[in-house]
């Protein structure tokens, strides 16, 4: 079993940053990739990055490349995303989740999944 705890949300003025953590408890947490996922009020779900067990590999989404970057410290368990000029489109509960493999298409390979932490991009 991997539970895991998404921290760092809050509210932001368009162009700012926030540094999102997911941080994992249980066993063999080095195993598993991470996804980060995001779902806006009357959006599906979307997959916006993930990055390998051993954080050689990641990948992101058009709509964030270039803003957001993804690492993993598996030493603390945590996987970190630095999310940089925020936009109001931003705006959603972002989700951490764990698997097998890392994709950004198939969410459902993900096994284990946090609560999601409310992210608001707004003047």
């Amino acid at each position: 079993q991997l539970q895991l705890v998404e921290t760092g949300g809050g509210l932001v003025q368009p162009g700012g940053s926030l540094r999102l953590s997911c941080a994992a408890s249980g066993v063999n947490f080095y195993f598993y990739a991470i996804g980060w996922f995001r779902q806006a009020p009357g959006k599906e779900r979307e997959g916006i990055s993930c990055i390998s067990s051993s954080g050689g590999s990641t990948n992101y989404a058009d709509s964030v490349k270039g803003r957001f970057t993804i690492s993993r410290d598996n030493a603390k368990n945590t996987v970190y995303l630095q999310m940089n000029s925020l936009k109001p489109e931003d705006t959603a509960v972002y989700y951490c989740a764990a698997g097998a493999w890392a994709t950004l298409d198939f969410a459902n390979e993900y096994e284990f999944w946090g609560q999601g932490t409310q992210v608001t991009v707004s003047s």
